[in-house]
């Protein structure tokens, strides 16, 4: 199969197949020419661009548009700006160590108070404090998929115990569905929070789910911050505490409360972008292109077209 690719790499313009036509586009500013003849795009990855920017709305100029291509997991920006015959593909499975990583890395800091000693260290302050643990925890994972499975292999070890859940039970691999959400929390220490923005997760996090669980349980959100409410987040005052590399809004203003709440860790919406990401991404949409050029099924497909 012959076409044009947008793509973001130059690897992937190196290693594509002959038949294909393939530019280059990073972000930024969007081309002006040669648009109506890309059949198959690439989306851009910055970790510090969320949500549409022109990078995204670029497919609206595209008139023989076929394929558009996420290396991110999550896909909700793009739908709205899909025709009904463009299959979309996503990033599913090349975040997975990154994000566990920084989830792990997140649950420890926030156990061991590793922002306190770090405070204390540039302060040269000497004070030791009583320290939470992660061993012996009941840990919560919520979005039970590829990025979960991740995190499970990682916390397993600290001599945890998990607890899955999914947007649907899966008995035969122990996944509990969403609908007894409510009947998990106060038996969680940790709850780590992975799921997609969807219509039936945003906000799948207020008052209640909040209630539930006691006191210094942890929150940690490495998904999308809207599935967390954060104004019941801020109201628990520091009863319950979060660890949050997604907020909403995002990116946090300045002069927001969440930045100073009481037990509220943040980091800048950095866990699928780490070093082990771009080469894993670059060998994906190596295979990807071949797959589109040789007519074969493409992998990662979320929405085909019509």
């Amino acid at each position: 199969m012959g076409g044009r690719a947008l793509v973001q790499w130059e690897q992937n313009r190196e290693n594509a197949p002959a038949s294909l036509e393939v530019d280059l586009y990073a972000g930024g500013p969007a081309p002006t020419r040669g648009l109506d003849e890309v059949t198959f795009y690439q989306v851009p990855y910055s970790p510090s661009t969320q949500g549409v920017d022109e990078s995204t709305e670029v497919i609206t100029r595209m008139p023989n548009l076929e394929v558009v291509q996420l290396v991110s997991a999550g896909y909700e920006q793009v739908v709205p700006l899909l025709p009904d015959h463009v299959t979309l593909c996503n990033g599913r499975g090349l975040h997975d160590a990154s994000t566990a990583e920084h989830a792990l890395a997140l649950m420890l800091a926030a156990q061991r108070d590793l922002p306190r000693w770090a405070v204390d260290q540039r302060d040269h302050r000497w004070g030791s404090v009583p320290q939470r643990s992660l061993a012996d925890c009941r840990v919560l994972i919520v979005g039970y998929g590829s990025i979960g499975a991740a995190v499970e292999r990682r916390v397993l070890p600290f001599e945890t115990s998990v607890t899955r859940v999914a947007s649907r039970a899966r008995p035969d691999e122990d996944v509990h569905g969403v609908d007894e959400l409510h009947g998990l929390l106060p038996h969680a220490d940790v709850v780590v929070i992975v799921t997609p923005l969807t219509e039936g997760t945003r906000g799948l996090f207020g008052t209640r789910e909040f209630e539930l669980l006691h006191d210094d349980a942890l929150v940690v959100n490495v998904g999308r911050g809207p599935v967390v409410d954060t104004d019941a987040l801020l109201a628990q005052d520091g009863r319950v505490r979060a660890a949050l590399d997604v907020t909403d809004p995002e990116p946090l203003p300045v002069d927001h409360p969440l930045w100073d709440a009481p037990g509220v860790h943040i980091t800048p919406h950095v866990a699928g972008g780490a070093a082990s990401f771009y080469p894993r991404a670059r060998t994906f949409m190596d295979a990807q292109l071949a797959r589109w050029a040789a007519g074969e099924p493409l992998a990662n497909v979320v929405r085909p077209g019509t």
